[in-house]
This record gives structure tokens, C-alpha cells and sequence, in this order.
């Protein structure tokens, strides 16, 4: 346990190890009061030693360090350390300041030191994290989204670049509104200037194990299988057209898989072979899947379509959970009939629910990522809901849309970065 003892550190505050029976509470009841500081700035070209001399040299006044942060772009480094003042006095801060002047200089680099009290200024409550895709990313469409947040009376406390490609991808912090209130009028800012944006609550649970659920057709693959089987059967055009209007919204999702399963009675059962092996996955899912289970996430797919395609994909992609509809099958034929419970919009979530439930998981800690009218119980359902080149139907009502070619964008979303992905690929990340 840590105990606050009286000393003459910062706020006139230390932390002392105690014993683990110590009554004493392990945190404050109040935040101990800000003493002055200085804010010592640092900036210019970046090299080797920056860090370590500057605190060198703040070191020989005995200063006590409150907050750092250090940003490099393009070879040019930013380095602000806020510490207390020197405990003798002005004389002290005086020569503090000539100091740290004089060896910036001697490595060509300029500083600014400014006089303040106490620590940085309380960020906000309503902590969010929205997350910027573009493609590209332009100035217009980034001053927009700022202006956003700013008439919302939210504060930008930190951004940084997630990913430069397949897209930009920028993750701004924000501080002092509701995360429900950003997701809403950022939405539709998004939708304005043709970028993607999704907003999550900052907290622990962002650490938390979770569970990604995915649908199977023009989602986790660029097909729609019903249609590979059409095709061997030369119903491909009636197929494909009730199958856009299911995914429009327009026509019952049960009915209209009926009616297409029924233009493939009497197909040969050597048609499943075939047509898995025409499956194409989209690009990035793999590397979704990869990353995803190397943080210990449990990874699931839901699909309108067939077991005999998405149980083949679950063994492929090492998937923890998979459910889809049946054809029948009976000697050696498609009889033109699905057996079992239909996986239909409803049954889409109620498998999620289960899923999470197997996984241990709570449903706030879910995501859900699909395409069509009959994935929106679902994305409405999770955690965060991620309509993944979506109809206009389904952009609109999730919690965020993805418009881009590629799965592994979704990892964005979750904070993950490109750098992070691509060291774990070569084998530098355990």
C-alpha cells in the first residue's frame, strides 16, 4: 500500500511504501496543494540525448518532475517538462533559466521556460476518443471536425496519428462533453465531408478483453455466397437482385433467403467445394483476425449464409465462435430448403448475446462490424456497432461507418496503430 507523508517534494507530498496492513489510505481524500512550477519547453531538430540532457541539466537544481510530454514530427522534436521551482529561491530559478538557455543553445535547439502554479488545469468530464479516417485526410474536413468539437464545448487534449496508410488515421482525445453528444454531431460532419469518424468513451475498459463479431458476406469476404451458388446453377441474376433489396431493407430477410435457396434445388453437393474455393477475403482481414487474437480478443462471425462456407472460414482463421444457416443436402443434392433456426436479422443479435455471454464478456465490450439491413439489431446491440461499407440505411444507424476498402481499419477504431500492427508482424512484439 502507499501512504502521502509531509516532505518537502511537490505540494509538499512523497509517497511511502507501507505495510499492507497499514489502515492509512492508499490515496488522498483531496489532491494536495499546487505549489509554483515552471513549464521548460524545449524545440528544434531532433537528435540522440535531447531527453536525457535537458533533465541533466534541470537536475543540478534539485527540481521535482510534474508532467512531461514529448512529441517528434518529421525529424522536429517538441519536449515540454513541467517541474517545481528550485527550493532556494529566485537566486535558483535565476540561474535555472540561464542554465537551461545556455545548453539549448549548445546543441542548437531553442527554449522557453514560463512561471505557473501548480500542475496542468483539470481536464473536463465526458472523456472520449474519436477516431479520424481519411482518404486522404484534408485540412478542410480536419478544421471541421475541430470546429465540432469546439462548439460543443469540448477540449482536444491530445491527437496522434494512428496509421499514414491504407488511410490516414488520427486519434484525438477529448475532454468536456458527452461521448453520446460528440458521436451524434460528428456523424454527421463525417458524413458532410466523405470521411469516416468514430467516437468511444476514454476509460479502462478500452484495455478490457473483448469480442469482435463480424458478419460473413461483402464484410469478412468480398462475395455474397448465395450468389457463387447461383451461378453454378445459371440463377445468378434472380438471385443477386432479391438479394440486394433483403440487404436494402426492402424486403423480409427470411422470405427472401427462402426464395433464393430455392433456385438452387437439385445442384450437385460438389458445388460446396467449389465454391469455397472462390471465396476471396477482404482485404485486411486476415491482419484484422491476426491482431485481434494476438491481443486476446475472441473472434466470432454471424452470416445469413451457409455453415457449409463459414465453418470452412472458421477453421481457416482460427475463429472462436461461427453460426450461418444450413442448406439441406439430401443424396448428394441441394434439395433448395435451409434446415434448422433461420439466422436472420433478430437472430443476428440474439447469437451475439450468446457469444458474449460464452466468451465472458459484457455486451458493452463488444464490437460488431457488417454491411446490410439485417446486421443493424446487431450493431445496435454492441458496444460499438461499425458499419463496414455499408447502404445508406445501415451507415446511418450505426455508432460509426467505415468507408474504406479495408477490414484491418477497423483496428483503428480500437486505438491500435499501424507501427504496432506491423512490428507484431515481423516478429519485434511478443
Amino acid at each position: 500500500m502507499l501512504q502521502y507523508s509531509k516532505d518537502a517534494g511537490y505540494g509538499g507530498y512523497t509517497m511511502d511504501d507501507v505495510s499492507q496492513t497499514s489502515s492509512a489510505p492508499a490515496v488522498p481524500a483531496t489532491a494536495p496543494p499546487p505549489g509554483p512550477t515552471l513549464l521548460v519547453k524545449i524545440f528544434g531538430k531532433d537528435k540522440p540525448g535531447v531527453t536525457a540532457g535537458l533533465f541533466d541539466t534541470l537536475a543540478a537544481y534539485g527540481v521535482n518532475v510534474v508532467d512531461i510530454e514529448q512529441v517528434v514530427t518529421r525529424g522536429r522534436i517538441v519536449l515540454c517538462a513541467l517541474v517545481t521551482v528550485p527550493a532556494d529561491g529566485p537566486s535558483a530559478e535565476g540561474k535555472l533559466r540561464a542554465t537551461v538557455h545556455t545548453w539549448a543553445e549548445s546543441v542548437k535547439m531553442q527554449a522557453e521556460i514560463i512561471s505557473g502554479i501548480g500542475d496542468n488545469r483539470p481536464r473536463g468530464l465526458g472523456r472520449s476518443h474519436v477516431t479520424v479516417l481519411g482518404h486522404p485526410l484534408t485540412a478542410e474536413s480536419t478544421a471541421a471536425i475541430a470546429a465540432r468539437i469546439t462548439a460543443l464545448g469540448g477540449n482536444i487534449d491530445r491527437i496522434f496519428r494512428l496509421a499514414k496508410y491504407p488511410v490516414t488515421a488520427v486519434e484525438l482525445t477529448i475532454s468536456g462533453t458527452p461521448t453520446d453528444q460528440l458521436r451524434s454531431a460528428l456523424a454527421m460532419e463525417a458524413a458532410q465531408r466523405g470521411i469516416d469518424v468514430a467516437v468511444v468513451s476514454a476509460g479502462l475498459h478500452r484495455r478490457a478483453q473483448r469480442l469482435v463479431v463480424m458478419d460473413v458476406d461483402s464484410t469478412l469476404i468480398q462475395d455474397e455466397v448465395i450468389e457463387l451458388f447461383a451461378a453454378h446453377a445459371g440463377r445468378e441474376a434472380e438471385v443477386a437482385k432479391v438479394t440486394a433489396a433483403a440487404m436494402r431493407g426492402e424486403v423480409d430477410f427470411e422470405q427472401s433467403l427462402h426464395a433464393r435457396v430455392a433456385l438452387l434445388a437439385g445442384l450437385d453437393e460438389s458445388v460446396v467445394d467449389k465454391v469455397r474455393a472462390e471465396v476471396q477475403l477482404t482485404p485486411g482481414a486476415r491482419t484484422l483476425i491476426r491482431t485481434l487474437k494476438r491481443l486476446g480478443y475472441q473472434v466470432g462471425v454471424v452470416s445469413g449464409g451457409f455453415t457449409q462456407v463459414t465453418d470452412s472460414l472458421k477453421m481457416r482463421l482460427n475463429l472462436d465462435f461461427a453460426s450461418a444457416n444450413t442448406l439441406e443436402i439430401v443424396d448428394g443434392k441441394l434439395t433448395g430448403q435451409v434446415v434448422g433456426e433461420v439466422v436472420d436479422r433478430a437472430g443476428k443479435a440474439r447469437l451475439l448475446r450468446r457469444f458474449a455471454k460464452e466468451a465472458g464478456v459484457p455486451l458493452s465490450q463488444t464490437v460488431a462490424i457488417g454491411d446490410g439491413a439485417n446486421d443493424l439489431d446487431m450493431l445496435n446491440t454492441a458496444g460499438l456497432g461499425v458499419a463496414f461499407n455499408a447502404k445508406p440505411l445501415v451507415r446511418e444507424a450505426a455508432h460509426t461507418a467505415v468507408n474504406v476498402p479495408f477490414l484491418d481499419t477497423v483496428l483503428y477504431l480500437l486505438g491500435i496503430t499501424r507501427e504496432e500492427v506491423e512490428a507484431a508482424d515481423l516478429h519485434l512484439e511478443p
